[in-house]
């Protein structure tokens, strides 16, 4: 079938969690013999040469700490159109503009829209296509949560609109999809009370799966993440108040991903690796790694990468959000002093072999039944 995807960002560079779950969809309904078209934006600090398949709309800014003074034309789009903060980033007359002209000189068996925040792309769809939604969270949930950790007036008067207009948005969007694509059963709860054809994908690694593990360990402890993202640095920040007082001192401790420059020179036993061009290498390089979320919605993609490096991990409940069944090579801890204990525990672990053999296999079970979730919801539009 021919298939048109639109995007919040063109996510072939795989730069977040969200565009790695995007990029598995892509990866997938072309493995089954799809054609997929992908519109989305690309960001001012990474311009690439777009694939074949992929239409780039303009450069955009994405994350707010990063864009000056765009969050304040976003705002004041949002109330002219009257969209939320979280979608008036992506609302642009040029993303009309190219649906329009594709929409003018070709067909499309099914339109596939890629997030909630973009959900003011629908009216101009054709109804007669099939309409899948891919929600990536409950959006306006975590607004919410954001609304009810709010200090000030006006933080609370901003949040509260964000959580009633992406919750309207998000609601509207799957009572007219033909289905909805979620990742976990939580969220799959939700929308099936709005939509009975509302499916569950269980997300693969984004990783290409070896049975090959590094004979050398560089360090003992590994942290990765995008620490821009405010969840992510949340539970980074907790790691580091609460868990490492409770580490021996001569652990080496390396933190890898963009956003956490602040580390430098902090602590004795820590290295921060900043941006790394192999997220499996550094995987597969630390003896054991961490996973210290306390925030966030949908399933974590870094944790699915580290089960598939198979090196051990310690992960809190929040870091196996959507994923209910596990291997042996997963500790979950939630208490710091446990969590802390754990990581010691795993560094002098004697069945590593064993344990990571059984991650990779389970992995590749996972991403085979991912492949035929996406084949039986395609032949059951």
């Amino acid at each position: 079938m021919k298939i048109l995807y639109l995007t919040t960002v063109l996510p072939s560079k795989k730069t977040t969690g969200g565009e790695i779950a995007s990029q598995s969809f892509i990866d997938a309904l072309q493995h089954n013999g799809h054609e997929a078209l992908i519109l989305g934006y690309q960001r001012p600090s990474s311009i690439f040469q777009p694939k074949n398949n992929e239409i780039p709309i303009a450069q955009r800014h994405i994350e707010t700490d990063k864009s000056r003074l765009y969050p304040m034309l976003w705002m004041s789009l949002g109330l002219l159109k009257n969209l939320p903060y979280s979608s008036a980033k992506y609302y642009s007359q040029k993303y009309i503009n190219q649906l329009k002209t594709l929409l003018k000189k070709d067909k499309f068996d099914i339109f596939l829209i890629d997030h909630a925040q973009i959900g003011w792309l629908a009216p101009f769809l054709n109804n007669k296509a099939k309409i899948i939604f891919i929600a990536h969270n409950i959006e306006h949930e975590i607004y919410l949560a954001q609304l009810k950790n709010s200090q000030s007036q006006i933080s609370q008067h901003i949040y509260q609109r964000e959580t009633d207009l992406i919750k309207d948005m998000e609601d509207n969007f799957a009572k007219t999809a033909t289905q909805v694509w979620t990742f976990t059963e939580y969220d799959a709860s939700y929308f099936l009370d709005i939509n009975k054809t509302t499916k569950i994908f269980h997300l693969p690694s984004s990783l290409k799966i070896s049975s090959h593990q590094p004979t050398v360990k560089n360090f003992d402890i590994g942290i990765i993440g995008s620490w821009t993202w405010k969840a992510n640095k949340l539970g980074l920040n907790w790691f580091l108040e609460k868990v490492y007082p409770h580490l021996p001192t001569n652990l080496s401790i390396h933190i890898a991903g963009l956003g956490a420059e602040w580390l430098k020179g902090q602590y004795p036993n820590i290295n921060y690796c900043g941006f790394v061009p192999s997220v499996q290498t550094f995987m597969a390089q630390a003896k054991v790694l961490a996973i210290p979320s306390i925030s966030g919605g949908g399933v974590q993609i870094k944790t699915l990468d580290a089960i598939a490096s198979g090196s051990p991990l310690v992960a809190t409940p929040t870091a196996l959000r959507g994923i209910s069944e596990y291997p042996s090579s997963v500790i979950v801890a939630e208490k710091p002093e446990e969590f802390a204990l754990y990581l010691v525990q795993l560094l002098t672990l004697n069945t590593i072999p064993d344990i990571c053999a059984e991650a990779i296999a389970w992995s590749e079970n996972r991403h085979s039944k991912f492949l035929a979730d996406i084949t039986y919801a395609i032949n059951h539009l």
